[in-house]
């Protein structure tokens, strides 16, 4: 889970981490409210969960009023990779000396956090990894020892911080990023930049927090700063009936049981040269009705030509699948070829239970996904 700039920075407040005065607007009135009550020059950020907002022209700087409502009304509204910018973060302009990279990320190699840092600070670390990969810094930190002075000080003289107030600083500001990190079940916080400012103020300009989904049971405060207006609404619907969805550009429909076996069988489907158009796991436990949900949510995306099911059965039962899709097909008038491969728990149940509609019946995963490949570059070619 995503959540905005101003959300993380509150959150990053929270830990003593120092960040500029600001507030979010949803509208130029609102902009201009609260850029009356900060010192000028102002920042206007656009709030969306995708980067390069600033080469979009989603940052802009405002020196009086008339500027603010200027630009929070250019903002506002505009389109940034595909999302439309509806809140703008109005924020006191810093007096940028030096722009430094500092974050928090899960290595899932080491199985450790490790933090992240680099003097080549305010562009997108990707970018400093692919071509000048030294000029970053990385410290695996174990969670039972938790973020070690001796790293501080490495970080610190890595990134040239001689000035002791500024190292004492960078100090506590990597504390308080790395607090955050952990008390809140992140699988990335990161600030950039981290801003050293004309007079010897550290300070962050720009945050960065992304959370475990499989944690958010246990952090219901991030849960509630979820903005389901930036998230792909065939992702939201799915989360709402308890189901993993991800939507992806393909255009056979995939419906199967179990992370594993749809990984897998999204790769035998690029094998036999087509493209799935959605990750879904319909679970362990799937009942009947979220079957059908799962086709509703698939029939959605106008890219679908072609549905596969790949079910095996072990706490799914195969009959419940058919189920599902028996009462999907007669409450979605569902049009499209469906092949579906069932194995496992009552699968000579469910077989029967499918006999004489219009289901193309395979007895393997590849026939099963050869087959939605055939039917699917059918439909593309009609």
């Amino acid at each position: 889970m995503k959540i905005h700039e101003y959300q993380a920075k509150e959150i990053l407040k929270g830990f003593g981490v120092p960040v500029p005065r600001g507030a979010m607007a949803e509208s130029p009135d609102l902009a201009v409210s609260v850029a009356r009550g900060l010192a000028m020059p102002v920042v206007i950020k656009a709030q969306v969960h995708v980067g390069g907002r600033g080469k979009a022209g989603g940052v802009k700087l405002a020196k009086n009023i008339d500027e603010v409502r200027a630009a929070a009304g250019a903002i506002l509204g505009m389109s940034i990779k595909g999302c439309v910018v509806r809140k703008v973060l109005v924020e006191e302009a810093a007096d940028i000396k030096k722009e430094i990279y500092l974050g928090f990320i899960v290595d899932r190699a080491r199985r450790l956090p490790v933090l992240m840092g680099s003097a080549e600070g305010g562009v997108e670390i990707e970018e400093v990894a692919a071509r000048t990969p030294e000029k970053i810094l990385q410290l695996a930190v174990r969670p039972r020892v938790g973020l070690a002075d001796f790293q501080v000080r490495q970080m610190a003289a890595f990134l040239a911080m001689a000035d002791k107030n500024q190292s004492r600083a960078l100090a506590a500001i990597l504390r308080g990023l790395y607090q955050a990190f952990l008390s809140k079940d992140c699988s990335l916080a990161e600030i950039n930049p981290l801003v050293i400012e004309g007079n010897g103020n550290v300070i962050a300009c720009d945050a960065k927090m992304n959370f475990d989904d499989n944690a958010l049971y246990r952090q219901p405060q991030i849960e509630a700063m979820r903005d389901t207006g930036e998230e792909e609404p065939l992702e939201t619907k799915a989360r709402e009936q308890k189901l993993s969805y991800v939507k992806l550009s393909g255009r056979i429909g995939c419906v199967v049981n179990g992370a594993g076996l749809a990984m897998g069988t999204m790769d035998v489907v690029k094998h036999f040269g087509g493209e799935p158009a959605n990750f879904l796991d319909i679970g362990g436990g799937a009942r009947p009705e979220q079957v059908t949900e799962a086709l509703r949510i698939i029939t959605s995306d106008p890219s679908v030509n072609t549905i596969l099911f790949n079910i095996f059965g072990g706490i799914v039962r195969c009959d419940r699948v058919a189920e599902g899709i028996l009462k999907a097909r007669d409450q979605l008038d569902l049009r499209l070829p469906i092949v579906v491969r069932l194995s496992g728990t009552n699968y000579k149940k469910a077989r029967q239970m499918l006999k004489g509609t219009a289901l193309i019946m395979c007895d393997t995963m590849s026939e099963a996904a050869q087959k939605a490949v055939e039917m699917s570059q059918k439909m593309a070619a009609a």
